[in-house]
């Protein structure tokens, strides 16, 4: 389980876009990127987003094929699992399996809401319809901090405990987005490299200790509240 920063999220937004560029001529090998921190450890639960590859649940615009449900738990007063992914436009069930209520919140630009007081299971799921990050917690127990990773196409993936992401390369040009909780980049920062396609290539994140946690601070109130 990678280190809680909803502190850093709610204040900053932050969000590490890193745009590559292959310009060999069409790849047919996996490219292994390996996801690490300015001090050259890796970072498992990165995610990576090949943002030209579209889904086909989408024509025109329209969504044309129905995403099943995704579960986001909580189980011993933690969010399960920590880290979710999900295509723009799913819905995901909050089921409260702890014998005690919990209060789900976010204030993410991505998606803003609220389960009151609850436990078992709420009335209905909540569609995520917009491409983000979306950071949950619970009003009630401090260190719960969930995340919920929207994507918008049709390949994502998440690094290993060995920070490792294998990507199945077969253009000329592609261009990636990288995601991590603990980043320092602004939200709408983008870093373009060009680079020759490699077997192996190291990514950098610059990453941050996350802040003690303080529900109830005005770190945590929403845009329109601050």
């Amino acid at each position: 389980m990678f280190k809680r920063s909803l502190q850093i999220f709610v204040r900053k937004g932050y969000l590490l876009i890193i745009s590559i560029f292959f310009s060999h001529p069409a790849l047919s090998s996996n490219i292994n990127l390996i996801i690490q921190d300015q001090h050259g450890v890796v970072l498992p639960n990165a995610i990576v987003e090949i943002n030209q590859i579209k889904s086909d649940r989408q024509v025109n615009g329209q969504i044309v094929k129905k995403l099943p449900i995704a579960v986001m738990d909580q189980v011993n007063k933690q969010f399960s699992p920590e880290l979710l992914i999900v295509q723009q436009g799913q819905s995901v069930n909050f089921p409260n399996s702890d014998n005690i209520r919990h209060h789900v919140y976010s204030f993410s630009q991505a998606k803003s809401f609220q389960l009151k007081l609850y436990s078992g299971q709420p009335k209905d799921p909540i569609n995520f319809d917009t491409p983000g990050v979306v950071v949950l917690g619970c009003n009630i127990h401090d260190a719960m901090v969930g995340y919920i990773y929207i994507a918008n196409s049709a390949q994502v993936y998440k690094s290993g405990s060995n920070g490792v992401v294998s990507l199945p390369i077969n253009t000329q040009r592609v261009q990636i987005s990288v995601w991590h909780a603990l980043q320092t980049a602004p939200l709408e920062h983008k870093k373009l490299i060009d680079i020759d396609a490699q077997a192996v290539l190291p990514i950098i994140i610059n990453i941050a200790s996350p802040a003690p946690r303080n529900t109830f601070g005005d770190q945590f109130k929403g845009v329109d509240e601050q």
